[in-house]
């Protein structure tokens, strides 16, 4: 009897490390010649985008990569092709707001070449910007959109499908807190959509680390899949 038991948690073990899986993967923007890269996680039909923060890059997703694709989504962790790094070594995302949209889109469009039936996309500061330029310019694209630190873009009225800003109190720029700019981008955003304060001031993907870090990805999970 526990040797049987032994062998079913190991091979529940060995199916999560299957689904979480990385795979490096290449594809070509919706037109033009060039092409994306970015890490791929998990199987499935539910499609997931990740889009990073300026400093970071697709690899700073890793653990989240892993949750999701561990929950049963299919993920896709973008590689911007303007990230680059800086004199000290750190990722910087260095491409303009049209290029890191278009590399967005690209990669839903992957996704469902891929097999998936819906796609949802995750954007930390400058992806979150990212992700709403994709959403606003191809609409029903994505099915949810969670927009982490960010405005989501210039366009809010152009925004499609259920939407989740989450931010921290005392997120500040050096322009200062980024959290007023947020609520009037959410208040021109379109219904179904959410506003999510947090304490701190962790900014976008810093907050994954933070004390708050369990909570916002708890949240985002709940928000994902809720019917």
């Amino acid at each position: 009897m526990k040797l049987r038991i032994g062998i079913a948690v190991w091979a529940v073990i060995a199916a999560a490390s299957v689904c979480a899986a990385q795979r490096r993967v290449t594809f070509p923007l919706v037109s033009g010649s060039r092409t994306v890269a970015g890490d791929l996680y998990g199987s499935g039909t539910r499609g997931l985008v990740l889009a990073h923060g300026g400093r970071f890059d697709e690899k700073s997703w890793k653990p989240q990569a892993e949750e999701f694709a561990r929950a049963g989504f299919l993920v896709l962790a973008v590689r911007f092709r303007g990230d680059g790094l800086n004199p000290d070594g750190t990722p910087s995302a260095n491409g303009s707001d049209a290029d890191n949209a278009a590399d967005v889109i690209a990669a839903a469009w992957f996704m469902r070449k891929t097999g998936a039936k819906t796609v949802d996309a995750i954007g930390g500061s400058l992806g979150g910007d990212a992700v709403g330029e994709a959403d606003a310019q191809s609409p029903g694209t994505f099915d949810r959109v969670v927009f982490l630190g960010s405005e989501g873009g210039d366009a809010p009225e152009k925004l499609t499908g259920r939407k989740l800003y989450l931010v921290a109190r005392d997120d500040r720029s050096a322009d200062g807190l980024r959290l007023p700019g947020i609520e009037a981008h959410y208040k021109r955003a379109p219904e179904p959509k959410k506003l999510v304060v947090v304490d701190g001031s962790a900014h976008a993907q810093y907050l994954f680390a933070t004390d708050e870090g369990p909570a916002v990805m708890k949240t985002i999970m709940e928000f994902l899949t809720a019917r």
